[in-house]
């Protein structure tokens, strides 16, 4: 494969879900979180797509339909979180609630970002330039987005479990992951396959997530945005 080629695609690829991740970045403004844990978490969180694709393939020879979907789902916000824990959550710079939000975003946009590339080399390979600049408009206003949406929901119920037992966090963390999970498995089903009329509400309802996400989020920064 030409080196334009892989070029393109990994500039297609990155470069939504870094806009996505200077957008979430300035979020944590008050206390920003260690650029070097940012940079393991977006670094992580792309080294699971390589771990995650041969699951995923190997449960496409045995699964099909709406399971098959779930399974997928499982798959990726579980490696997601994990990329997460590993590169930051479990050490002591996860020092308040809205870190849980900020490292499980940034490990969802690099786990997005590779993803993103590799969707996009088979069109710009085939030399379907259109294809791949549709693609990635596509994946820029929804996967990625469903990305981000879905680890924030994890994020946002560790955040709000932020000083409680830790059998009561390990709970809250189990249930974001529940609904992450949900709505993953939802947004698979409804987009592939799907005409344009169903896409446009799949991609609306997304948009309304991240806002009530925003928002949520934004519950979570005001106490440390008296101390600021």
């Amino acid at each position: 494969m030409a080196a334009g080629v892989i070029f393109l695609a990994v500039l297609g690829g990155i470069l939504p879900a870094l806009i996505w991740l200077v957008f979430w970045l300035f979020e944590d403004r008050c206390q920003p979180e260690p650029k070097r844990y940012i940079f393991l978490c977006f670094l992580a969180g792309a080294l699971t797509v390589p771990l995650v694709l041969p699951i995923e393939r190997y449960f496409m020879g045995i699964l099909s339909g709406p399971l098959l979907l779930f399974v997928w789902a499982v798959t990726e916000e579980l490696f997601k979180f994990a990329a997460a824990y590993i590169a930051a959550l479990r050490t002591r710079t996860f020092d308040e609630p809205l870190d849980a939000v900020v490292y499980l975003v940034t490990a969802a946009l690099g786990f997005s970002a590779l993803e993103n590339v590799l969707f996009l080399l088979t069109p710009l390979g085939d030399g379907d330039f259109l294809r791949g600049l549709v693609m990635g408009d596509l994946r820029f206003i929804g996967a990625t987005l469903l990305h981000t949406l879905a680890s924030a929901t994890v994020g946002l119920s560790i955040a709000y479990s932020w000083g409680k037992p830790a059998a009561v966090r390990r709970v809250a963390a189990a249930g974001g992951l529940i609904l992450a999970i949900a709505l993953h498995t939802l947004f698979n089903f409804f987009i592939l396959g799907s005409g344009g009329n169903t896409m446009f509400w799949v991609f609306l309802c997304i948009w309304v997530g991240i806002a009530a996400t925003l928002f949520l989020t934004e519950r979570v920064k005001q106490p440390a945005r008296d101390y600021c």
